[in-house]
């Protein structure tokens, strides 16, 4: 497991480096197919934040904390990755059983702002990322596990681009494109 260090407005200390990949080490038990892991460490005036993803073979795992204390955000990044895992891990690795679905996602509430009309809305931020062929029914544990309310996916059955987003009911949706 690779792990690459990031800091924004703060020296990432050996003291804190040691401390993370102790932390780490923990979460490696648990799961060993971690390829790796991106550590960002930012401070913003009085708030400590810390941004972990992890990359497995099959999909990123992302959590981020923010408190007054470094070593407390650690710890708490630390808990919600271990969740996060556990989580993939069930299910993923869970074999199917006969007569039931492949997979089912738990309804998160999800709040979405309204934007006033009269502003003009601006691209603030680009993303760029590698689109790998999955299932639906992967790209839907994926966003899930990422925390998202959309995800773009190549979809493996028809090798197009398709979008995934979560509807109010806490339903999915799927956008296949038609040329």
């Amino acid at each position: 497991m690779r792990i690459i260090f990031k800091g924004k407005h703060i020296e990432v200390t050996d003291a804190i480096r040691n401390y993370i990949e102790k932390k780490l080490s923990k979460i490696e038990r648990h799961f060993d197919h971690i390829l790796e892991v991106i550590v960002t460490l930012s401070v913003e005036k009085s708030r400590q934040i810390v941004e972990v993803t992890l990359q497995t073979n099959r999909a990123l795992i992302r959590a981020e904390e923010e408190t007054d204390d470094m070593y407390t955000s650690i710890d708490k990044v630390a808990d919600k990755l271990e969740r996060q895992i556990k989580k993939y891990k069930e299910k993923y690795f869970q074999k199917p059983h006969p007569g039931t679905e492949k997979i089912v996602l738990a309804n998160k509430e999800i709040d979405v702002e309204d934007s006033e009309p009269d502003k003009i809305a601006k691209i603030v931020k680009t993303k760029r990322f590698a689109i790998k062929p999955m299932s639906v029914e992967e790209a839907a544990m994926q966003m899930d596990l990422l925390g998202h309310i959309f995800f773009v996916f190549a979809n493996d059955n028809t090798n197009k681009v398709n979008v995934l987003y979560k509807r109010k009911d806490g339903n999915f949706g799927l956008i296949e494109p038609e040329f």
